[in-house]
């Protein structure tokens, strides 16, 4: 151990000899280290920003979406289909779930009654797809509870309104006969420009309060006339969401499909995951940026490897007398090597430091189109990875000098 100490205290002290020609390699691969670190922690942001991207399109990792359809006409209407998505969440202890459904009510706007598309869902299904509002707040629990109903809006339905914001705490009529008074909560941005307005409104309080089909008139009211929505209800069922841990993808599937099957007779149920992976575009995009980065930093190392052979020849005659004395050829290798090691090693030090301190100071997330929800720590694999580059290549730089400096015989060197 006393030997090692020894080895790398000289190897410091001939690189502070001859630190201006050390300086000067050390400067490229200190570049091409914050090069690779850098790259490797964007790399890991853009992940984290194509996985969240990927989440709102379609649920988290791995969401399930259940859904049935009615294998002929003369198939009733499941009555339990909300009664088996509860026993579901009991029954395999799933922590965030959301029933889907869309539906068209009427929704009294300054220009007059409006078919509007409805949106019902679960709180959860804010966590699911990491829905975001633009302003306001998405649903919480105490919504589910309320005496009226809650709704995100789009910001076209905002504009019909004839409102720039909420800071009014707005108000609308939702229902036919007996329209029921929803306050608006959120605004979502619109999905694409020139969106048709739309709500979104719990599943629990669209049925309580404004009914099943959009009529306003609530379980023991009068029954809704013909023609109305009703008749457009009686053949569907809301499709379901179920986030669940990634393990137990193949087993639930077969298990749920079977339990929601039992409770719609006629019906054939659907059981699809999400979990397709990338197609390796992360694999992909990390030994691209590793490969570029490699490059250069071996670049540098020859910039070293030069140095290093220049400073061997001038230390010949010192290098004789060393061996004179009894130093022996590995002791030799193993001195000369350790200048170029420990030279990397510190310009490592200084290229990751550099790294974090881009990395941290500016908004990278906002490139990738707009801000990460989950912003990924600064990932230790990439300052690791970066002074792995580092110490290799000075050991790689280290081994051709050193090597000279073994072959050299005692009796030309001190003679030199």
């Amino acid at each position: 151990m006393t030997g090692i100490v020894g080895a790398i205290v000289e190897a410091w002290d001939e690189l502070r000899i001859h630190k201006l020609r050390v300086l000067l390699a050390l400067i490229g691969v200190a570049c091409a280290v914050t090069a690779i670190t850098s790259v490797t922690a964007v790399i890991a942001m853009l992940k984290q920003a194509t996985q969240e991207q990927n989440d709102k399109q379609s649920g988290r990792q791995v969401t399930l979406m259940v859904s049935a359809y009615p294998m002929d006409q003369s198939a009733a209407t499941p009555t339990t289909w909300d009664d088996a998505f509860t026993n579901l969440l009991d029954r395999y202890s799933i922590t965030y779930a959301s029933r889907d459904e869309w539906i068209q009510a009427p929704v009294r706007l300054p220009d007059g009654k409006r078919s509007v598309q409805v949106r019902t869902v679960d709180v959860d299904l804010g966590t699911i797809d990491r829905i975001v509002p633009a302003e306001g707040r998405w649903f919480a629990e105490v919504d589910e509870s309320a005496y009226a109903p809650t709704l995100v809006v789009n910001k076209a339905f905002l504009t019909a309104l004839g409102l720039p914001d909420l800071s009014t705490h707005p108000t609308v009529e939702v229902g036919d006969q007996a329209p029921v008074t929803a306050s608006i909560i959120g605004v979502l941005n619109d999905d694409w420009p020139g969106a048709d307005p739309a709500v979104m409104v719990l599943y629990d309080q669209y049925h309580r309060w404004i009914g099943d089909d959009g009529s306003g008139i609530r379980s023991g009211g009068a029954a809704p006339a013909a023609g109305t929505a009703a008749a457009n209800m009686a053949m569907q069922v809301p499709t379901v969401y179920l986030w669940v841990p990634a393990d137990q993808v193949h087993a639930l599937k077969r298990q749920i499909a079977q339990d929601m099957q039992a409770a719609t007779p006629g019906w054939q149920v659907d059981v699809q995951g999400n979990n397709h992976g990338d197609g390796g575009l992360g694999r992909a995009t990390t030994y691209a940026g590793i490969g570029i980065g490699g490059l250069a930093l071996l670049l540098g190392g020859l910039g070293l490897v030069n140095i290093a052979l220049v400073t061997v020849r001038y230390r010949i005659r010192e290098i004789g007398i060393r061996r004179s004395f009894g130093a022996t050829s590995g002791r030799v290798f193993f001195g000369v090597l350790l200048e170029s090691v420990v030279a990397t090693f510190v310009a490592g030090l200084v290229g990751v430091t550099l790294a974090v301190a881009i990395i941290k100071n500016i908004p990278v997330d906002t490139l990738f189109g707009g801000g990460i929800q989950d912003m990924p720590p600064f990932p230790v694999s990439a300052a690791v990875i970066g002074m792995l580059c580092a110490t290799a290549v000075g050991a790689l730089a280290g081994v051709i000098p050193a090597s000279v400096a073994v072959r050299v015989k005692v009796i030309d060197a001190i003679r030199y």
